[in-house]
């Protein structure tokens, strides 16, 4: 019996049951089989990006920049600043690239997801798997960036081994989200008001300055972005200092994976199951 036949009995086993036939591993390896006949030059590449952008700020503006001040108020050189924003931001953009521009094409295009749930796949199925995939180009950036990160002695706390998990789990909120937002797009030029979103909050999220660089009223706007939330943590892992607000941090991308996900759900079922 399909999965996606069960009617839902209420509560989350009911949801679970209505939703997922268990099953999340064929839509992962059906993914690795794609991406190992994929050119892998081009997924490696966005793990450059950050790197490139550490060493022209970090080390280029950080010369003029010197000492800034970093978590806890204890000053710390600018490249070190900037270092696990950039890893934060590379988690979001391998996630990103996988949740969105991928799913759009397999979505409007090769019709993938329509034939994935003709079978016994549930919508949960078919968006764990996907999202599991985008979180895979996460792990590989997050990784590398991390070493980069230590060879160069900007992680002065043996906290920042905890950047990758914690980079995995911005990935899956940025991912989950970019993937429910993607399914309400229909052209290409739609596609192109996600960098219109991306860019402005890479910029704003603290990522290159502090925040207190901005009016009040613009640090609320800020604070309610998810790459701030992603930035902070990421600093505060990097030199082992935390407060209440890591807590925050983590509780928000945290709800922000499961909403994402359950809004995926109910999108692939309003959308292939009616």
């Amino acid at each position: 019996m399909s999965a996606t036949s069960v009617r839902p009995d209420g509560g989350v086993r009911g949801w679970f049951a209505a939703n997922s036939s268990g099953n999340v591993r064929a839509v992962v390896e059906r993914g690795f089989r794609v991406v190992g006949s994929q050119n892998w030059a081009i997924i490696v590449s966005g793990f450059f990006e950050p790197v490139l952008y550490l060493l022209s700020m970090g080390y280029g503006v950080g010369a003029l920049v010197g000492d800034v001040t970093g978590p806890g108020g204890r000053p710390i050189a600018y490249a070190a600043f900037i270092a696990p924003a950039l890893l934060a931001t590379s988690a979001m953009n391998g996630a990103l690239y996988d949740s969105t521009w991928n799913v759009f094409f397999k979505l409007r295009f090769a019709k993938l997801y329509q034939g994935m749930l003709a079978t016994s796949l549930g919508p949960l199925d078919v968006a764990a798997g996907e999202i599991f995939m985008a979180l895979f180009r996460g792990l590989l950036y997050a990784l590398g960036f991390t070493a980069v990160i230590a060879a160069l002695g900007l992680a002065t706390s043996w906290w920042a081994l905890a950047m990758i998990p914690v980079a995995l789990l911005i990935a899956l909120g940025f991912a989950s989200l970019g993937m429910a937002v993607t399914s309400y797009f229909t052209t290409f030029q739609q596609m192109d008001w996600i960098n219109i979103v991306l860019l402005p909050m890479f910029l704003f999220s603290a990522t290159l300055f502090p925040i207190s660089a901005f009016p009040q009223a613009v640090q609320w706007f800020i604070m309610a972005l998810p790459l701030w939330h992603g930035v902070e943590l990421m600093r505060q892992l990097s030199v082992g200092h935390f407060e209440a607000s890591t807590a925050v941090h983590l509780s928000y991308f945290v709800a922000l994976s499961v909403l994402g996900i359950a809004f995926t759900t109910r999108r692939l079922r309003s959308l292939f199951l009616r």
